[in-house]
C-alpha cells in the first residue's frame, strides 16, 4: 500500500513539471503579424497519421505541399502541386534545403522511441525554426499535445495519472522542450494542442481553446479534424503566439 501514494506522488511530480516546462499563455506577448497569405508550405512529419491527412487537405485547398518524409514510399500520395523531399529533421543541411522558398512550415513532427530519453522533437523544432530565420519563413503551425503547460490535465485521468508519466515520461518531456523553443522564437507561431488522436472521419466541428479537452474521461479528436484547424493556422491570426488545445 506504500507504493501506491510514492506513485501518486511521482505523477503529480511529473504533471507540476510539464505544467512549468510547457508553454503557458502570457509567457510571452501576444503575436499580431499579418501578410501576404502563404502559397507554398512545407509539411514535416507527412508520413504519420495526422502528416498525411495534412498533405491531403492542404492539396485540396489548392496549395503548393513540399512533404519533407525520410521515406517516400510511406507517402501513398501523388498529385502535381505535390513535392517529395526525402531527409532527417535532425540534419539541418536537409531542412534548410527543404525550407527554402517556403512561404509557411506546418510540423506534424513524432516518434515512437518512447522508452528512452531522445530530442528528436526539440532538436528538429530547433533546425526548422533556424532554417526558417535563415530563408525568412514567418509562420510555423506545430502540433504538439494536450497534458503540457497550462493544458495539464486535459487529457482525462487515464493519461494524466498513468499514461503519459509511465509511458510516454520521454516523449512529453521533450515535447515541453519543443513548445520552449518556439515560444522563445520570433516567428508567427501556433503550438497546437490535440486530445488523444484517432483515425475517424472528420466531423468538422470541434472545441479549440484554453476550454479543450476534459479533466474527466478519455477527450478524443480525429487526425483529419486536427489537419484541418492546424491548415486554418495558416491565414488566421486569432491564435498566433498561443497553444489552443482541440477536441471533440
Amino acid at each position: 500500500m506504500k507504493i501506491l501514494p510514492l506513485y501518486l506522488l511521482y505523477a503529480a511530480g511529473f504533471s507540476l513539471t510539464l505544467t512549468r516546462r510547457g508553454f503557458r499563455a502570457g509567457a510571452t506577448p501576444i503575436i499580431r503579424e499579418t501578410g501576404k497569405p502563404p502559397e507554398r508550405i512545407l509539411i514535416v512529419g507527412a508520413t504519420g497519421g495526422t502528416g498525411r491527412e495534412l498533405v491531403r487537405q492542404a492539396l485540396e485547398r489548392g496549395y503548393s505541399v513540399t512533404a519533407f518524409v525520410r521515406n517516400p514510399a510511406r507517402l501513398p500520395i501523388q498529385h502535381p502541386q505535390l513535392t517529395v523531399k526525402q531527409g532527417d529533421v535532425l540534419d539541418y543541411a536537409s531542412v534548410e534545403a527543404a525550407v527554402h522558398d517556403q512561404d509557411a512550415v506546418v510540423s506534424a513532427l513524432g516518434h515512437k522511441r518512447f522508452f528512452y530519453p531522445n530530442r528528436i522533437q526539440s532538436d528538429g523544432i530547433s533546425n526548422i525554426l533556424r532554417a526558417m530565420k535563415a530563408h525568412g519563413v514567418r509562420r510555423l503551425i506545430c502540433e504538439t499535445a494536450l497534458g503540457l503547460g497550462d493544458s495539464v490535465g486535459r487529457l482525462g485521468p487515464v493519461a494524466t495519472l498513468f499514461a503519459v508519466p509511465v509511458i510516454l515520461p520521454f516523449y512529453f518531456w521533450d515535447k515541453a522542450r519543443q513548445e520552449q523553443l518556439i515560444a522563445a522564437s520570433d516567428r508567427e507561431w501556433v503550438i497546437v494542442r490535440p486530445a488523444t488522436l484517432n483515425n475517424k472521419p472528420a466531423r468538422g466541428s470541434y472545441r479549440h481553446g484554453p476550454e479543450a479537452g476534459s479533466f474527466w474521461g478519455v477527450p478524443r479528436i480525429s487526425r483529419a479534424d486536427v489537419a484541418d484547424f492546424m491548415l486554418e493556422q495558416l491565414t488566421s491570426n486569432t491564435y498566433l503566439g498561443r497553444a489552443p488545445g482541440l477536441s471533440w
